[in-house]
């Protein structure tokens, strides 16, 4: 399985000659990508995004101006209709923030955007990165990192309420000859009364193809996989093997503590892949990316993701605290935690500037790129790659280099039966939420009109 990693910005190699995300403005840059995603039978195109930025002590950090780290970010939603339009079976996923987004104006956009892409449309949920620079930005407190998960499944419960439960599956008539759009007695008001969230209305956008859109889920904390084992469908994870093997296995176990199969969710790893004709250009052209970065752009990208300011530690010694609300994949990722020794500041700071959050880079020529690729899956259980992009800001090297060894080991699907970004990830005939994932408990079963 296989999603490409984006986001509507500079990438972080944008200093490399020929690399063109500094395109992100021009609606034709993106519209090429995924027409050459679509054709060479790539899953979906993903794009991260927050309305964050790297902030310390309540002040922008100007390194992450000055250098693109984590910045400028523009909104990637606006350009899905043009990509829908452009591909034919390539997935659209675009992550969107439960502690800023209202459920109410999100699921009506994202099922709009289920019709406008016939099915292929998935939802990346998150509480939101770099919280201290977007609760500043929106005039807010930042919340407490427990909190903004709290929120995100009391916002889950309204949006999927509002998805299943508005409109029975026969609802809709569209009946010329006797005047008659809609059954009004199986179009219903949802009630609901939250913690957070409260409403008593219906969604008036029709069902789309998939109801509710394929949800991901990228929080790695323990209150994150919780999250996600109770509501995602495809889970994203990025750290070393041994990690992300855990991670996969404590999802699944707490998945199936809700009644969810062993194969509810998908998981897929973070793949950057560094290629060339040559392993010793392959790594050159790695030892030119890595130089482009310093301690002080890796402290500003670790900044934006936990709220840390390393530089203001003892280089040589483990994290002065742990303690942050805002994100703590990248603490606890650097804790120590399962009796392996907690890293030096240095060396995280390195570890950043070296891979950033992806983890490390298969390097090579294209056959021995996927050779430790398919050893990453062997070793961890997991189900594909989130590919992050060339070091081009585009995946035409993935395309052109990786995607035919792929194909000639028989490791890429090109089974693409069925319409859905949901039956592309779990089959033919899954076009919708299974029966035991908690979003089918709010749907109306069809019948008869009270009328008949």
């Amino acid at each position: 399985m296989l999603g490409m990693f984006q986001s509507l910005g500079l990438g972080g190699q944008w200093r490399l000659p020929g690399n063109t995300s500094v395109d992100f403005l021009n609606l034709d840059h993106w519209v090429t990508m995924a027409k050459r995603l679509d054709e060479a039978g790539i899953d979906f195109l993903f794009f991260a995004d927050d309305y964050a930025y790297p902030i310390l002590n309540g002040a922008v950090i100007d390194t992450a101006i000055e250098k693109a780290i984590q910045f400028p970010r523009a909104d990637p939603l606006v350009i899905l209709s043009a990509l829908a339009l452009a591909t034919t079976n390539l997935g659209l996923v675009a992550t969107s923030s439960t502690t800023i987004e209202r459920p109410q104006s999100l699921a009506r956009r994202f099922a709009t955007l289920d019709h406008l892409t016939q099915g292929r449309f998935g939802w990346n949920v998150v509480t939101g990165a770099g919280q201290n620079s977007s609760a500043k930005l929106f005039g807010d407190t930042m919340l407490p990192h427990a909190e903004r998960y709290a929120i995100a499944e009391d916002h889950l419960n309204l949006s999927l309420k509002l998805w299943e439960g508005s409109w029975q599956d026969d609802a809709l008539q569209v009946d010329r000859v006797n005047g008659v759009y809609a059954d009004a007695s199986k179009v219903h008001e949802i009630e609901h009364n939250g913690p957070y969230f409260s409403a008593h209305g219906m969604l008036t956008v029709p069902p789309s193809p998939q109801r509710t859109p394929l949800l991901f889920q990228a929080g790695t904390s323990s209150t994150g996989r919780e999250l996600a084992a109770t509501y995602a469908e495809a889970v994203f994870l990025a750290s070393e093997p041994e990690l992300v093997k855990a991670q996969i296995a404590d999802v699944r176990a707490r998945a199936a503590a809700h009644g969810r199969g062993p194969d509810a969710i998908k998981f897929l790893v973070a793949g950057s892949f560094i290629v060339a004709e040559t392993e010793a250009e392959a790594h050159a052209l790695r030892d030119t990316m890595v130089g482009f970065g310093t301690l002080e752009t890796a402290a500003a990208a670790y900044a934006f993701f936990t709220g840390l300011d390393l530089l203001s530690m003892d280089l040589d010694k483990p994290l002065a605290t742990v303690k942050t609300e805002q994100g703590r994949t990248n603490v606890e990722r650097f804790s120590g935690e399962n009796g392996a020794p907690a890293p030096t500041v240095r060396e995280i700071l390195e570890e950043f500037r070296s891979n950033g959050v992806m983890g490390r880079p298969f390097i090579g020529t294209p056959e021995q790129a996927v050779d430790q690729a398919q050893l990453l899956i062997e070793q961890t259980g997991a189900d594909g790659f989130l590919v992050q992009p060339d070091p081009t800001g585009t995946h035409d090297d993935f395309i052109d280099m990786v995607v035919p060894v792929l194909r000639e080991r028989g490791l890429m699907n090109t089974d693409h039966a069925g319409s859905t970004l949901r039956e592309r990830l779990f089959g033919v005939g899954h076009r919708r939420l299974p029966a035991e994932h908690p979003g089918a408990a709010f749907r109306v079963p069809s019948g008869p009109s009270v009328d008949s």
